[in-house]
């Protein structure tokens, strides 16, 4: 009879303060151009793969707000086969979705065989915002930690390969690419009041994060901690991570 292997916990799990953005950046525009190109090319090569064996996988994005992940997801999907993918943008919960079990709107989201799904936020979400935000119970939120390790587990048990990316950015560099926004007017639909009221929860935000870090970042699926103060860097280095997984 099969044994679901138990649920392990990294020893060393990443953690915000342990991020050095010195070390986070490429030499100039060639550099990243070429490696972003030969980047790509592996992860067509690793599509076709997937697709050619009925393999399934899921990219997790977490991050701050304005930290790079619609930029990262953009580079990534550019050299695939459309119609292989498919990426959720997730917002607050439909009134029909707060009825049921939070997990539901990202179970009926599962990739299908030879198909990615590619979120762009998750189920974390409920150990983020809903846990700062007060927006649930806080035995609600603890309780998360452990049917969010389940629920991968289970993913995971039926051959899903799970990357998990969280972008980190410092308070300053939210702030110039808040500026930037504010004062562009293509980007200035980027800008939310929720995003300035989130700015001014930071370390409640930051608490919150190396809880998630600390709390569900498994030997089975960890979570990859990428500098994102350098756009450059962040993309490469988010594509990589997916493609070595």
């Amino acid at each position: 009879m099969h044994k679901p292997s138990d649920i392990i916990l990294q020893s060393n799990p990443p953690q915000l303060e342990q991020v050095d953005f010195s070390l986070a950046q490429l030499a100039d525009k060639d550099t990243y151009e070429k490696e972003l190109k030969n980047i790509q090319q592996d992860l067509l090569c690793l599509q076709q793969a997937l697709f050619h064996q009925k393999q399934r996988a899921i990219v997790v994005f977490q991050g701050w707000d304005a930290s790079g992940k619609g930029g990262a997801i953009r580079r990534l999907t550019q050299p695939l086969d459309p119609r292989g993918y498919q990426v959720y943008p997730i917002g607050p919960p439909t009134a029909d979705e707060r009825s049921r079990h939070y997990l539901y709107r990202f179970q009926s989201r599962l990739p299908a065989g030879g198909t990615i799904a590619i979120f762009d936020r998750s189920w974390y979400e409920r150990v983020l915002i809903e846990r700062v935000e007060n927006l649930v119970p806080e035995a609600t939120w603890q309780r998360a930690y452990q049917e969010m390790n389940e629920f991968e587990r289970t993913l995971t048990d039926d051959g899903v390969r799970i990357v998990k990316l969280f972008l980190h950015i410092t308070p300053d560099e939210q702030l110039k690419r808040f500026s930037e926004r504010l004062n562009n007017p293509v980007k200035q639909w980027k800008l939310t009041p929720d995003d300035l009221r989130s700015r001014e929860q930071w370390p409640r935000y930051h608490d919150a994060i190396n809880d998630m870090l600390r709390y569900t970042s498994t030997e089975a699926n960890p979570w990859h901690l990428i500098p994102a103060n350098k756009k450059w860097y962040a993309r490469v280095q988010a594509l990589k991570l997916i493609f070595n997984k």
